[in-house]
């Protein structure tokens, strides 16, 4: 309701176009817009590093985590290929052409090699003072990567140090954003001042269009063929995990829906317990197909209309970027809105675009932590249905799944 009267108060001193107003928006918005660059490479990569160095490397915990990360990659880059393929379709920034490549072939062929080889910096702290976000990227997999294969008791001193510096970087972020109704007041202030006509209300309009669409597609095609192919009824399931699905969308957050899930999978849709408390509370961390979705449509939007343009090959890898930045994400409300915005900010391009979309993201934020748990609910039921026989076979039989089963048929 704040950010709501903000942006109409923007709306009214933008229209009155008052030269101290405008000069003081001027200066909100520059100072907001540096506390976002300061925090947005640390959020990147203490995220990551904070969430993938807490994987278990025990044989039974290799075994689910395997299952588990397994269908969140799988259906993780689906959702980003699918937000893609639309924004490509719809095209909500206008008439940039996002696919025109260079006329000669021997600079688009240099122009790809330089791409992948400033992927890797020539030292740690290069790409957090150059702000490129490729390098922060694999910097964050390659020390999770170091983390994991480490003793228990030098893993468990790094995984806290860096899960206490992404809590001390949320709490950073936090502050920040107690300051998000002046900033909204002045980015609306700007943005109706410099407004010249209405083509950028349709691009927006066009854009929230493409972010529904990608995330429907995924929770009511994509990951319900998954659920098929296992022989797993979607329809079942969905009403299962309804309690879980329903506190997921009123809160804004998948962690907060996570006991509700836990305790749905295991007593209606008949998880077994093993499963459920393993596979929810990682899926919970890991799985946020809608967010990957959210993030390569809102980057590559915003960057558009602000006259960015991109080569086929920085498109595509947007995918990979996206699916990578929402399995590290935390499972917290606005947490796609503040990669989208680290991202951005790390790019060097303009944010009032992105705050236009904040009161809109409401509404998003709900719908995108609801598809997350119901993918995070998809991928246990999986994993419970591809571990079963070995289950059978260690003598946790199948009555107790079929009966619960059953009752869901019945409810």
């Amino acid at each position: 309701m704040i950010l709501l009267i903000a942006g109409l108060l923007g709306v009214l001193t933008g229209w009155l176009d008052l030269n101290e107003l405008n000069q003081a928006s001027q200066v909100v918005s520059e100072l907001f817009i540096r506390m976002l660059k300061l925090i947005s490479l640390p959020i990147i990569f203490f995220a990551l590093v904070s969430t993938l160095s807490g994987m278990g490397e025990a044989s039974d915990v290799k075994r689910l985590g395997g299952q588990v990360l397994k269908y969140t990659v799988i259906t993780t880059l689906l959702a980003a290929t699918v937000a893609l393929a639309l924004y490509l379709l719809i095209a909500p920034a206008g008439s940039v052409n996002t696919l025109t490549a260079p006329p000669e072939l021997s600079e688009t062929s240099a122009s790809y090699w330089s791409y992948l080889v400033g992927v890797i910096p020539s030292s740690f702290v290069e790409p957090f003072y150059t702000h490129n976000v490729m390098g922060v990227l694999f910097l964050a997999l390659l020390l999770s990567a170091a983390i994991i294969t480490l003793e228990n008791k030098h893993k468990s001193v790094l995984h806290s140090f860096f899960d206490s510096m992404f809590a001390a970087i949320m709490k950073m972020t936090g502050l920040i954003l107690k300051l998000m109704p002046l900033a909204v007041w002045a980015f609306v202030n700007l943005f109706i001042h410099d407004l010249q006509n209405q083509k950028i209300l349709q691009d927006l309009a066009l854009y929230l269009l493409c972010v529904l669409l990608a995330n429907i597609i995924q929770a009511g095609l994509i990951l319900p063929m998954f659920l098929k192919f296992k022989g797993l009824s979607p329809w079942q399931t969905m009403k299962a995990m309804w309690p879980a699905l329903t506190v997921a969308f009123f809160a804004k957050s998948s962690a907060a829906a996570l006991p509700y899930a836990v305790e749905s999978a295991e007593k209606t849709l008949g998880v077994q317990s093993k499963v459920a408390r393993f596979s929810l509370p990682l899926c919970i961390t890991v799985n946020m197909n809608a967010c990957a979705a959210f993030i390569l449509i809102t980057v590559l939007f915003v960057s558009q209309s602000n006259g960015v343009t991109f080569s086929p090959l920085e498109l595509f890898s947007w995918i990979l970027i996206a699916s990578i930045a929402a399995i590290g994400n935390a499972g917290v409300p606005m947490g796609c809105y503040m990669l989208s915005s680290a991202f951005l900010a790390a790019m060097g391009i303009p944010l009032q675009l992105l705050v236009i979309i904040l009161p809109f993201y409401a509404l998003i934020d709900m719908l995108e932590s609801a598809i997350n748990v119901w993918s995070d609910s998809c991928v246990t039921a999986m994993v419970n249905a591809d571990l079963l026989p070995d289950m059978i076979l260690d003598g946790e039989g199948s009555d107790r799944h079929n009966e619960k089963i059953t009752q869901v048929d019945h409810h």
